[in-house]
């Protein structure tokens, strides 16, 4: 990989950026220095966790903290949260630099991070993919981690961005054991739009066969109504986790969580337009009718016997579409204009997300002079069903199991302490998994109707045929991963870590259950198996100096592998066997630097870190999961604990990602939007149909350099919070984002904004209720939908002006 210097302007604003905060802070600081006693006193009451001097394993996995961590990371408390009244994925935006979600229908499965699809662990070990399948739940953590960039070796195969790791809350069940009487808290979550949220929770102290233990139970059940028309949710969260201490070497945790989701996708606003984003006008219309048959639905059948694609089906360039290209039945009727709200979106009243997720961990611990042997085993399964009128449709019936051992022991001389660990690990992945996309039309509707049979489309998870892809199989990955940690006392620290994977395929694609044209293209009516073995490398190397002034300068080189696999966790027959050396395994390359450092007696921490990262095979690319892409960026974290009563930070993002397929082909596939068809003068001739084909990359097209869509460049956050020490504490977090595309062509652009979230709460010594306005000022904002395909006809209207209360009891 080309490793070269970042533009000036970037670095230098997320420089300038940390220097107006530092000097002021530090100024601020010496004007009422703390005698040491209250030093301690704000590391205890007035931090919120946010300082990063608590052990987190789940970078290298040797319990080093934030700060020492050769890696741009983010730790992000249950009482920051909880301060902030954070209810979801998204949010966390503000507090982790690297970090934006475009939207995956407006799901909140997966966090982006460094411009790319971000991954989930649990307690350190890898879940499902989850890219917008349920809104992944956050409440019931105790702390989550946010590691920048692939995962080390000792945690195998990873995506290139980056990755979430969640600390349940009954991990307090290792403190829990201790307590003397049981311990827990219920709250009550009421807001705008119907919003309804119980929990409930319990720790404490017990005993088993006459051994000591803890526990922790933690449950949440909520009820919602939703901006959006049609739209709603409703889920169940069960957690809980147990601690035995079995002797005084051998130590067992334990427990689970299940999860409930019944809610739906939300598309957006479709007939996109620049005007439409600029001041809500909208294009009204009905499509043509196309349920011959009277059902009520329009079948693949009846769409196939019409031509909605116009008269050349493929167009390059997009300006190549005229108004003689569009057929007859691609014109709207009735067609007019209106204002539009943001509540109107591509949601029909039967369309479903439901998502029913298993986790299960049992953690065996032993401790034998120096060495301490850890058997983890892990299951994380799910079972989902995803209807869209429009014309989509999916499931996934999933399961994973993992068991991995790490032997851990250190070596400490006079001057170095040498920390190892090796780890064998075994890793079986089962997936079925089936979709439905052909005849996809998200603009047929017009959104100021309901749907009807104009619009709504048979889907193949109810017809039980015309599926695009069906495909069942299951992958072994046998691991084995070293890792040392040299840490020497005059400040020098080396990480190193290798790791080897061979991973066994086995794909079967069931034609017999997809649509006639799938099974000609595949030349097969009945079912096609496919098996392949590959096999890679995973190496690190980090290198950081603590410097007697409190800086910690770092640089790490490392390459990660990484599996390519879909949104049910499948990895379909087409990506096996390849005579072109692409499919489903492929590796990602990351180079970082940065300082870190902390100061003000550890009240005051930064982190500037610069990356490019890559995945290196263009051809083995999933364009929804898993893209090929090379991103570089800047990323600054600023925290500090001014006083027992004040708590801020700020971060910095700069990111550029380039779609490497893209840019090797020199187009990108995409459903074209009215401003790609320049060549139109009549925009309602179109709508009822789908119009396909490139957007062109290079020299003189709107995206020369193939930049990935729906991302801004820069992006600042500023967070606050100030407790008055009576009971009452304030809080705000802004975010401030450039101007994005919506789709790879750029040709409609998203403004610019600045979104406000503020708080007051009040806490006794048992009750406590916290009010939160989100989008305090009332933004007009928008994030980017599936950018690179959809992007240029679909585009999701972000939240107006809205509240929650949050009503809390602890005992």
């Amino acid at each position: 990989m080309k490793h070269t210097l970042f533009a000036v302007s970037p670095l230098a604003k997320a420089i300038a950026f940390g220097l107006v905060l530092a000097p002021a802070s530090v100024f601020a600081q010496e004007a009422n220095t703390p005698s040491d006693e209250e030093v301690e006193k704000i590391e205890v009451t007035g931090s919120l966790g946010s300082l990063p001097g608590q052990d987190v394993e789940a970078v290298f996995g040797f319990g080093k903290s934030i700060l020492e961590t050769p890696r741009s990371a983010s730790t992000i408390s249950s009482e920051q949260m909880e301060r902030f009244n954070v209810s979801d994925i998204d949010e966390l935006v503000a507090f982790a630099p690297g970090t934006f979600t475009q939207s995956f229908f407006g799901v909140a499965g997966s966090l982006d991070v460094r411009g790319n699809p971000g991954e989930a662990y649990f307690r350190g070990m890898k879940r499902l993919d989850n890219p917008g399948n349920y809104p992944t739940p956050i409440g019931a953590s105790s702390r989550i981690d946010i590691v920048r960039g692939p995962a080390s070796p000792i945690y195998g195969p990873s995506k290139i961005g980056g990755y979430l790791n969640f600390n349940p809350k009954s991990a307090r069940a290792s403190s829990g054991q201790y307590l003397d009487a049981p311990t827990g808290a219920m709250s009550y979550t009421h807001g705008t739009w119907d919003k309804s949220i119980v929990t409930a929770e319990v720790g404490g102290p017990a005993s088993i066969a006459g051994k000591e233990m803890g526990y922790y139970v933690y449950g949440e059940v909520e009820n919602s109504g939703s901006y959006y028309e049609n739209s709603a949710t409703d889920q169940s969260i069960l957690q809980a986790s147990f601690n035995i201490d079995l002797t005084d070497n051998l130590r067992v945790e334990f427990g689970g969580m299940y999860h409930k989701y019944d809610g739906n996708q939300v598309a957006g606003w479709n007939r996109l337009t620049q005007e439409l984003v600029d001041n809500g006008t909208y294009i009204t219309g009905t499509a043509q009718p196309l349920d011959t048959d009277g059902d009520g639905s329009i079948s693949h059948e009846e769409y196939g016997a019409v031509n909605l694609a116009g008269n050349s089906f493929f167009y390059v360039p997009a300006a190549s579409f005229t108004d003689s290209e569009a057929t007859e039945l691609m014109a709207l009727e009735n067609v007019g204009t209106t204002t539009l709200s943001g509540s109107q979106t591509l949601v029909a009243a039967d369309d479903q997300l439901v998502n029913e997720a298993n986790t299960f961990y049992f953690d065996v611990i032993y401790y034998a002079d120096s060495w301490e042997i850890k058997n983890q085993f892990f299951y994380d399964g799910y079972d989902n069903i995803n209807e869209n009128a429009y014309g989509f449709s999916q499931f996934h019936d999933s399961w994973v199991i993992e068991d991995k051992v790490v032997f851990s022991t250190e070596y400490e001389t006079n001057s170095l302490l040498a920390q190892f660990q090796v780890s064998p690990s075994i890793r079986y992945t089962d997936f079925l998994h089936g979709d439905d996309f052909t005849y996809e039309y998200f603009n047929r509707r017009d959104l100021t109707m309901p749907s009807s049979a104009l619009d709504r489309r048979l889907l193949a998870t109810r017809s039980g045929m015309n599926y695009d892809n069906y495909d069942e199989g299951n992958y072994l990955d046998l691991g084995f991963a070293a890792m040392t940690d040299l840490t020497w006392d005059f400040g020098l620290n080396i990480v190193l870590g290798l790791r080897y994977d061979t991973i066994d395929i086995e794909s079967t694609s069931r034609e017999d259950l997809k649509l006639p044209a799938e099974q000609i293209v595949a030349g097969s009516t009945t079912p096609i198996t496919e098996e392949e073995t590959v096999d890679g490398v995973s190496w690190n190397t980090s290198i950081s100096y603590t410097t007697p002034w409190g800086l910690i300068p770092y640089i790490t080189v490392a390459e990660q592998a990484t599996l390519v696999a879909g949104q049910g966790a499948e990895i379909t027959v087409g990506q096996l066997n390849n005579a072109d050396g692409s499919g489903a395994f492929d590796t990602s390359d990351l180079f970082e630097y940065g300082i870190k450092g902390s100061f003000l007696d550890d009240s005051l921490y930064f982190a500037l870190s610069v990356y490019e990262q890559e995945r290196t095979d263009y051809n083995s690319q999933a364009i929804v999961t898993n893209a090929t892409t090379h991103n570089e960026g800047v990323e600054l974290e600023l925290r500090w604990v001014v006083n027992e009563n004040l708590v801020v930070s700020a971060g910095y993002t700069n990111v550029e990602v380039i779609n490497l397929t893209a840019r090797e082909n020199g187009s990108q596939f995409g459903f074209l939007g009215l401003e790609d068809l320049t060549g139109l003068e009549d925009p309602s001739l179109v709508l009822g149909g789908n119009v396909i084909g490139l957007n062109l990359v290079g020299e003189g097209t709107s995206n020369p350099k193939a930049k990935k869509a729906g991302i801004p460049d820069n992006i600042y956050t500023l967070t606050a919070t100030y407790d008055f020490q009576n009971g009452f504490a304030s809080s705000v977090s802004i975010i401030d984002a450039d101007e994005a595309p919506s789709g790879f062509s750029g040709s409609v652009m998203l403004p610019a904004y600045t979104l406000v979230n503020a708080g007051l709460s009040y806490q006794t010594e048992q009750w406590d209720i916290n009010f939160t306005v989100k989008n305090l000022t009332d933004e007009r904002y928008f994030r980017a939908n599936f950018p690179d395909l959809f992007g240029s006809q679909i585009v999701l209207p972000e939240l107006p002006r809205h509240f929650n209360v949050k009503f809390g009891y602890k005992f």
